[in-house]
């Protein structure tokens, strides 16, 4: 989602709030569950889930490694809600013409430095910049490329972009920002 004028361009980046991380949160944390109650049941001996006789499944060493495993699971699951409470990764990124600055501003983990906020000059851009790699793992992402800086990607990498949409954008902002734009 993006905002533009004649002289300002603010591009909202979404974060850990997607539907896909929402799923996966809620997947892991019934799965990790079910795991922790397997293991608990063998160790008691009673059915907590009436799908398996505790007889089946002994506590050494099945019963121990399917609680290991139920733990983790709820550690990773917590840490999964955690990032979508704290929306870890949203912001924007804004193009200021008329002050000539660019500022990018994201959400991080809570602590000192959990606002994450970068300002450049626009004199200082040198080029906007598509990295395109197809095959099995493709890989599509779009940096801004700043003058003693390096580059700064301004996309999500796990954003499923087209190659003709990622081409399209990175051509927008280039005319916007009044900079060349290359392709690697």
């Amino acid at each position: 989602m993006s905002w533009r004028s004649e002289s300002i361009w603010i591009e909202f980046i979404a974060g850990s709030r997607k539907t896909s991380n929402f799923c996966w949160a809620f997947i892991l944390f019934f799965g990790s569950l079910g795991f922790l109650l397997v293991g608990t049941s063998s160790y008691l001996g009673r059915n907590l889930i009436s799908l398996f006789p505790s007889q089946q499944i002994i506590f050494f060493p099945q019963g121990i490694v399917m609680s290991f495993y139920g733990i983790a699971g709820l550690f990773i699951s917590c840490y999964l809600w955690c990032t979508i409470l704290w929306n870890v990764g949203s912001g924007y990124d804004l193009f200021d013409r008329k002050e000539g600055v660019v500022r990018i501003f994201r959400w991080g983990f809570p602590g000192k430095k959990r606002r994450i906020f970068l300002g450049f000059l626009m004199k200082d851009i040198q080029s906007i910049r598509i990295e395109v790699k197809e095959g099995v793992y493709v890989r599509r992402v779009l940096y801004m490329e700043i003058r003693g800086q390096g580059a700064i990607p301004l996309i999500r990498t796990d954003e499923n972009l087209t190659t003709r949409e990622i081409e399209q954008k990175a051509a927008e902002l280039a005319y916007f920002l009044r900079v060349p734009m290359e392709v690697f």
